[in-house]
């Protein structure tokens, strides 16, 4: 199933300057993996070495936060879209 990941300006450079990009996968996890095979420079910055979800990353489906839903397993249908956004913090 394609989704449409919307990524931050930070990540575009990986991507050839893309703001969206079109890949595969029914789930979270699959698309992320999907995601960084398709561009390498991604690695590290949205999944961690040991396939987990970067904590200084917040996933989006549609307008719900995976992290309240079923993390990297939470599925994903033909359309959907998904927005990488970066942490903010400060203070």
């Amino acid at each position: 199933m394609a989704v449409e990941v919307r990524l931050p300006t930070v990540l575009r450079s990986h991507a050839g300057g893309a703001a969206v990009v079109s890949v595969e996968g029914a789930t979270i996890g699959e698309v992320l993996s999907t995601l960084v095979a398709e561009y390498p420079g991604m690695s590290g910055q949205v999944i961690t070495d040991d396939g987990a979800l970067h904590k200084f990353v917040n996933i989006y489906v549609d307008d719900d936060d995976v992290r309240y839903l079923e993390g990297l397993d939470t599925p994903v249908k033909d359309g959907t879209e998904v927005s990488i956004l970066p942490a903010v913090a400060g203070g």
